[in-house]
């Protein structure tokens, strides 16, 4: 009697920054900075590098330091001094063209000898970088990520998988008989193709979404490979995971796409520890800059200002979600904090996390949290914070990890020489 194999869960960690700093004494400090956060997370067998994505210069500085550098060029540099990890791009389906997405994205997919995969955002910043007027309703920012996708798909399918030849001086052939048109017409797309970019070794790089609005989770069940969600608790994860499975088995798909859920932590070496940095964490909160914060959570169209730290904020303040235009499922999470009588000291507090998944503990109590929905079938990708952290890097890598590992959740080795084929997703054979 053989017993069914269940995939282990996969792990990601965020790309370093590669940018170069005015107070470095040497301009490469930066990449060669990422160059080693990523070879440590390589051989720390995490599953891939995930990057983040914003298209602004945040004045308030809310949102940190992402967006900062390109996702593409970032993980192509990245590409070249790993063998094995994942590399996973975020990319705006609002601002970005799907046939030049497709031809950066599947250039990736060759120099990385299949690694690669992207995320697809809708954005909720940015507009005034890209023909100025206001950003498009999410029901027509999801339209057009629908189509962004379909054409995507579609270039990638179309063309024959030996349309490329290496001939013996070293160099290709082309056959371009084996590349196809697709002829796409929608309401936000005309593309012609073929795409001039030959198949690339995964045939489609992995597929991630991020989005948990109402027509965030609708595109995701129906496209996504994984979908990148910030469940705050076991019952927001089990209430969205349910949905995303049903809306996916009402498109007819025969496999649901997978779960990824950001994990916040504090880690500490025992309780008393751990105390100690929490508070520590606490003691560093700008609450002036957190008003604004929760303001952007709520939807940005709120003034809390004057508001007392020590008070929740009226009813008459809250937004109606449905007409949030920028990270509505944010605002839909920090509304229902507030209703559940959250002040906003605390709600400041939950916001530096920005309404995802987080824990303080030790590394056993951590893998505790992470094991309970592992088995609770929510958990299939986690995306892991701490690495080039001075004071939490040592307790991921000896301590998280290897308690993870210990409990049989994680892969002691990639499984693979593909990205796909690490997160344990089906292949994706040509069309023709």
């Amino acid at each position: 009697m053989t017993t069914q194999h269940r995939r282990r869960l996969k792990t990601l960690v965020g790309a370093g920054s590669v940018i170069y700093a005015a107070n470095d004494t040497d301009r490469t400090f930066g990449i060669q900075r990422a160059v080693s956060l990523a070879q440590t997370a390589e051989r720390e067998k995490i599953t891939g590098l995930f990057t983040a994505d914003l298209l602004q210069s945040d004045p308030a500085g809310l949102a940190g330091i992402t967006g900062s550098q390109d996702p593409i060029v970032t993980l192509a540099a990245l590409s070249q001094v790993t063998r094995q990890i994942g590399l996973i791009a975020t990319v705006t389906t609002t601002f970005q063209h799907p046939y030049n997405l497709a031809r950066l994205i599947g250039t990736l997919d060759h120099i990385s000898a299949g690694r690669a995969g992207w995320n697809a955002v809708t954005s909720s910043v940015g507009e005034e970088n890209f023909g100025g007027g206001e950003l498009p309703s999410p029901a027509a920012r999801y339209a057009r990520a629908t189509e962004f996708i379909e054409v995507i798909n579609a270039l990638f399918d179309a063309n024959d998988r030996d349309a490329v030849q290496r001939k013996n001086g070293g160099g290709v052939s082309l056959d371009p008989r084996k590349l196809h048109p697709v002829n796409y017409h929608g309401d936000f797309f005309r593309v012609a193709g073929p795409l001039n970019v030959p198949p690339p070794p995964q045939h489609r790089p992995v597929q991630f979404q991020a989005g948990q609005s109402e027509e965030g989770i609708s595109l995701g069940a129906r496209y996504a490979e994984v979908i990148y969600t910030s469940q705050p608790t076991l019952d927001d994860a089990s209430t969205f995971v349910a949905e995303v499975r049903r809306r996916a088995l009402l498109a007819g798909r025969e496999q649901p796409p997978l779960i990824m859920n950001s994990f916040h932590s504090v880690m500490g070496e025992n309780p008393a520890d751990v105390a100690r940095r929490l508070e520590e964490k606490h003691q560093r909160i700008d609450y002036q800059r957190g008003r604004l914060k929760v303001a952007d959570m709520l939807g940005g169209e709120v003034d809390l200002q004057d508001l007392d730290l020590d008070r929740t904020i009226p009813e008459s303040l809250l937004p109606d979600t449905r007409q949030v235009n920028r990270r509505r499922g944010r605002a839909e999470i920090f509304t229902r904090y507030a209703r559940q009588g959250l002040t906003l000291r605390q709600l400041i507090i939950e916001a530096e996390e920005t309404g995802h998944w987080f824990v303080a503990g030790t590394p056993e109590s951590l893998a505790d949290a992470i094991e309970q929905r592992y088995h609770a079938g929510v958990l299939d990708v986690i995306s892991l914070h701490g690495l080039g952290q001075p004071d939490q890097e040592d307790l991921l890598i000896n301590g998280l990890l290897p308690e993870l590992r210990k409990r049989h959740l994680l892969d002691e080795d990639y499984r693979g020489e593909d990205f796909r084929t690490s997160l344990e997703l089906p292949a994706r054979l040509p069309g023709r």
